[in-house]
């Protein structure tokens, strides 16, 4: 079809193929093509981030708590400011962007928004400013926070020192326990909120990794990425489309509402991205009365924002947030007390990020694509291979500047200014590589602390996945896009075998020991082993952690919370050792035996039946009958939490949510074309015959073959 600006056409997947003249003209097919395929996910994400869902979706309870939950991030605040930030060029391709969203919505709006008589405004710059925050802070930074606020509650609750440094090493170096004792809570540590509309993706970890032609067939460099985001939602939260303009041709993965590339190639360079596990989110303890904060000797009033809820059919809430230099208060300051204030670092940006990304669609060499996204404000590692055969990573986001002795993750006093951030560290100093001795780089959400000056992880997550990858990298030198599928998709727990070395000599009688005894550590769907072996874990992690923390709570933290699956090696240090606090006059033998007795007459079923998940339509969330098909499923899940293909799943309040691959991309530099999978289609449109089109495909694990537009 020929728009003003820009022509587009479908492929044989259902991938809008945009052509235009110039980079404004791909921007405005970008944005339209966006409203066309997806149009609802973009208009929804925008009332969610407004705090708006009460006003016009649904007025009750639970949508009032998903308004607070935003309004108190208030992610639209100076959004106009961050807009003239933005570069001649970046506004006028993010306007082209807008003009395009607007010009489809002008020819039709979602069916589902009639039925909540919501009428879309027009689409603005400030809109997608507002996207790009959200999407650098939902689960990823957001994670950081939630074991942050853990530390809070075990320091709380008595735990000691010694039992906190063997979770969280270098947690307790100075930490002022009678400070953080006195700090009064007032939000969970999993707020209601987290179980807002599906609309809103759970994004998390990734596996990505790069190699240098030294170890492929075609003797050209290779790139795969394999985002682990929430699956269990249509539409996919990325969305597909090619470009080629006189200049070049881009086949990337977007997305919507956000106009940038961000996963994909072009003519010269491909590049993939995961989550780093930076911490750029940190929490001060403030001594609060009548409305003020102590600073140094003196009292500072804090700044008061009103905020009014309108709900559908009922009377609107207002709701007060207190605010200074730290971020926002966790409570009312009206009292004396101590509570939290915190701050997330990229709660104000946006514009960096879009003015340096404008410039990949040109890039020709890998050092220009790590000097592009290393100016990207939210936390990524970013993997780099160009055609001349040179493979890269850069890690990206705004790492605050803490005094010396302070690495973020416990808080410190409020009113002592030695603990303000003083701005963010150069993007130089973050980790980085250029052509390592090796031929290849890994990232898998493990610690990089090693590869830069500064050390911007402080609580990474398992390094499981990212041994096993290297692992299996290391075996050949004649790589190519079937061996790059295949560590996809392998399914190896190296967690696991290193678990069975110590419970295999404990193994007893029953039908869990049975299942674990001849297990290859696989968690393939027809696996009993895999399911044996989550039984024993998910026993032993009460059985070790409850004497010291009480067994509901860990309980908790095991079925309705993201900590064991973000943190989990943090635990498995503890799990595995022979002298810990935590085992005080407990044998480690006795506490691992004691969790298999607990589950030992248990019958496990295959992996798939206990790993399934349905693919909830965005705005009914699997209200609907069946029949109608827009929740297709179940659908049986291959992998655990430390394969390389993740297949994890957990409660977050009362809402399911999964991480799995639900994208996988694979370049190889010696053809012009890129491999990839997405569970979903190019359409969130129930009716459409792109709705489900890849789910089939990526459940098969086949990669199809993405062409530039002709």
């Amino acid at each position: 079809m020929t728009t003003p600006r820009a022509r587009w056409t479908r492929d044989e997947h259902g991938i809008p193929q945009i052509t235009a003249d110039d980079i404004d003209g791909l921007y405005w097919g970008m944005g339209y093509c966006h409203a066309m395929d997806r149009g609802l996910q973009m208009l929804i994400m925008r009332i969610l981030g407004q705090g708006r869902a009460a006003e016009l979706l649904d007025g009750g309870d639970e949508m009032v708590e998903v308004d607070r939950f935003f309004r108190r991030m208030n992610w639209s605040e100076g959004v106009d400011e961050e807009a003239a930030k933005l570069d001649p060029d970046a506004r006028v391709a993010c306007q082209a962007y807008c003009d395009g969203v607007n010009a489809r919505f002008a020819k039709s709006t979602p069916w589902e928004l009639k039925l909540v008589a919501v009428r879309p405004e027009l689409w603005t710059i400030r809109d997608t400013l507002l996207l790009a925050r959200m999407t650098g802070f939902l689960t990823l930074a957001q994670s950081q926070g939630e074991v942050e606020r853990l530390f809070v509650e075990m320091v709380k609750a008595g735990v000691s020192n010694a039992h906190l440094e063997a979770l969280f090493p270098g947690s307790t170096s100075g930490l002022d326990r009678a400070i953080v004792e006195k700090v009064q809570l007032n939000e969970r540590m999993v707020p209601e909120a987290v179980r807002w509309s599906s609309a809103a993706p759970r994004l998390m970890a990734s596996n990505n990794w790069c190699v240098s032609g030294s170890r492929t067939a075609s003797g050209a460099a290779m790139l795969a990425n394999d985002p682990h985001l929430e699956t269990n939602r249509l539409p996919n939260v990325w969305a597909e489309q090619s470009f080629r303009w006189p200049g070049g041709h881009a086949i990337l993965v977007t997305i919507p509402g956000v106009p940038a590339p961000l996963v994909g190639r072009n003519e010269h360079v491909s590049w993939g991205a995961t989550y780093t596990f930076m911490d750029a989110i940190d929490s001060w303890v403030e001594h609060c009365r009548d409305g003020k904060f102590r600073r140094g000797e003196g009292w500072v009033d804090f700044d008061r924002r009103v905020e009014t809820i309108k709900r559908k059919k009922s009377e609107s809430i207002t709701e007060t947030f207190w605010e200074n230099q730290h971020g926002v208060l966790d409570g009312d300051p009206s009292g004396e007390g101590y509570l939290l204030a915190t701050r997330w670092s990229g709660s104000f940006g946006g514009a960096q990020s879009i003015n340096s990304l404008l410039r990949m669609w040109n890039a020709k060499t890998v050092p220009e694509g790590m000097i592009a996204y290393a100016q990207v404000e939210s936390s990524f590692n970013w993997i780099f291979a160009d055609t001349a055969g040179d493979i890269g990573y850069q890690m990206s986001g705004l790492m605050p500047m803490r005094p010396d002795g302070w690495n973020g993750f416990a808080p410190r006093p409020g009113w002592d200014e030695r603990f303000d951030w003083r701005g963010f560290v150069v993007p130089s100093l973050l980790p980085r590589v250029h052509n390592p001795d090796s031929g290849m780089v890994v990232t898998a959400n493990q610690d990089l602390n090693h590869l830069g000056e500064a050390e911007p992880i402080n609580a990474p997550m398992g390094d499981y996945r990212a041994r096993r990858i290297e692992q299996l990298l290391s075996e050949r030198n004649d790589h190519d896009v079937d061996s790059f599928r295949a560590i996809q998709l392998d399914t190896y727990s190296i967690q696991a075998a290193e678990f069975m070395e110590i419970l295999g000599p404990l193994l007893g009688a029953g039908p869990v020991a049975d299942a674990l005894r001849n297990w290859d550590c696989r968690y393939e769907t027809d696996s009993v082993g895999a399911t044996a072996f989550e039984l024993f874990y998910a026993a032993l992690l009460v059985e070790m952690f409850g004497p010291g923390c009480g067994a509901p709570v860990i309980e908790h933290l095991r079925d309705a919370t993201g900590i064991f699956v973000d943190f989990y090696q943090n635990f498995d240090r503890v799990l595995v050792a022979e002298s810990s606090p935590w085992l005080g006059d407990r044998r480690r033998d006795d506490v691992w035996r004691a969790a298999l007795e607990k589950v030992s007459g248990e019958t496990p079923v295959p992996w798939g039946q206990r790993n399934a998940i349905t693919l909830d339509n965005m705005f009914f969330g699997g209200k609907l009958p069946r029949f109608l098909g827009f929740d297709p499923g179940p659908i049986q899940i291959r992998g655990g939490r430390a394969t390389p293909h993740q297949g994890q799943m957990y409660y977050a309040g009362e809402r399911l949510t999964s991480f799995t691959p639900s994208l996988r991309l694979v370049a190889d530099m010696s053809e012009p074309v890129l491999h990839t999978a997405l569970c979903g289609g190019p359409s969130d449109r129930r009716f459409s015959k792109h709705y489900k089109s890849g789910v089939q495909g990526w459940l098969d694990g086949a990669l199809k073959v993405r062409k530039p537009p002709a």
